[in-house]
């Protein structure tokens, strides 16, 4: 499973939200929606905003062990 770690990161950003969501051509619902790992981003703009955050991609998710069934 992975955990977006979007939320956070843009906590610590130095950017508003309202620049990033126009720099990536998104909506503020669609920026809350990766933010809350509800849904993710396509590639593309995966790679866009850890370039805006200043991280590599893979720290825009934690991989999190799945509950054992």
């Amino acid at each position: 499973m992975l955990k977006s770690q979007i939320g956070s990161l843009l906590r610590t950003s130095k950017y508003r939200r309202e620049y990033i969501q126009s720099v990536l051509g998104v909506s503020a619902n669609t920026l809350s929606n990766w933010s809350v790992g509800r849904t993710y981003p396509t590639m593309d703009k995966a790679y866009k905003l850890a370039d805006l955050l200043e991280v590599d991609i893979g720290e825009l998710y934690k991989r999190e062990k799945a509950p054992p069934n």
